[in-house]
């Protein structure tokens, strides 16, 4: 086995201590990779605090992974050592059905292996991103292009694509205007795409705070999601709204928002459920959710994001001070996403 530090929960909401964990042996088709910058995601913390159901303690979070590869098992055919790489929220799955064919690995049958809080094939837990080394096959590891810097890109790898995936798949383009609810990690990220992709955009947000930022990633306008007045006012206007935020929403008052034929996107993670009163009765609206892209569409993200300079806005913080950004990611205290340098790891914590 391969010996590495992590950033371990023993149980849900407990502090991190410093372990030693293990990964697999190089198998014929295994890329490992020295982890340089791993993204803080409010998953991350859903999951470390026991919100989502599944519970595998001891854990070690992370699932936006950016960094070098160091080794390669005998039949790897895309990397090799030295390059520059990524790995997201899913690090196995069938490989057969339908979805996994069709590079919606995300969504396979038998049921995805994610990168942490999870079993792989042979019953083993896997060890996320909050750790020093993975090792990962490589039909589920994408190429960081060179135009993007290593801090920068590992939000990408979870932020990044559950921003762009709906957008994509709702066709987000020129004569479409695009609502994006919330600017967090998500919504920063989700205006940039949107804008990008030619669509016209509108930000909501709990308050003005960050108004100036929404203008500068690409949004037309902005309004304070509060003010009733906006309801009444943008009634019916939107052909898509991508809801980033965790906030529990007035679901009625968007859906007003929403033109015939107009789509309502959930990718935000409440801890309540969503609920509506009117849904039945508006014009054939449709509501719907969307949690990551395939590792095909993670891949086209990252090129996108290299064409276009999209970056998210990051803070970096040291291994030691991941409880501390935890607390300031629940508070909303970040601007846009905490990125933790793995290379402090073994520093005191």
């Amino acid at each position: 086995m391969i010996r590495t530090h992590g950033l371990s929960l023993a149980r849900a909401g407990s502090s991190f201590e410093r372990t030693e964990i293990e990964r697999r042996e190089l198998r014929g088709r295994d890329v490992l990779i020295a982890i340089q910058f791993t993204g803080i995601c409010r998953s991350d913390i859903h999951q470390g605090e026991g919100d989502w159901g599944r519970r595998l303690f001891p854990m070690v979070p992370g699932r936006e992974i950016a960094g070098i590869v160091t080794a390669v098992g005998p039949h790897v055919l895309a990397y090799s050592v030295g390059d520059r790489v990524g790995v997201g929220g899913v690090i196995d799955s069938c490989r057969m059905c339908e979805y996994c064919l069709s590079g919606e690995e995300q969504y396979c049958k038998r049921g995805a292996v994610y990168t942490f809080n999870s079993l792989d094939d042979e019953g083993n837990p896997a060890y996320g991103g909050y750790s020093g080394q993975i090792v990962v096959d490589e039909e589920y590891v994408m190429r960081i292009p060179d135009a993007i810097a290593l801090d920068e890109a590992a939000p990408l790898m979870g932020a990044g694509i559950a921003a762009y995936s709906p957008l994509k798949h709702w066709n987000a383009g020129p004569g479409m205007k695009v609502a994006i609810v919330g600017m967090g990690g998500l919504g920063h990220l989700a205006v940039q795409f949107a804008r990008a992709m030619g669509a016209n955009v509108t930000v909501f947000s709990r308050n003005d705070d960050k108004r100036e930022d929404a203008i500068r990633f690409g949004a037309e306008r902005f309004y304070a999601a509060y003010s009733p007045s906006v309801f009444t006012e943008l009634s019916g206007s939107f052909d898509l709204i991508v809801n980033t935020a965790s906030a529990k929403l007035d679901m009625d008052a968007y859906l007003s928002l929403l033109g015939v034929g107009g789509t309502f996107v959930n990718v935000g993670m409440p801890r309540e459920p969503i609920c509506c009163q009117t849904f039945s009765i508006q014009p054939r609206i449709s509501i719907s959710g969307s949690s990551l892209g395939g590792v095909r569409e993670t891949q086209e993200m990252l090129e996108f994001c290299a064409e276009h300079h999209i970056i998210p806005r990051i803070q970096r913080i040291r291994a030691d001070e991941m409880e501390r950004a935890w607390d300031r990611v629940k508070r909303g205290d970040v601007r846009y996403r905490f990125v933790a340098d793995m290379s402090t790891l073994l520093g005191p914590t």
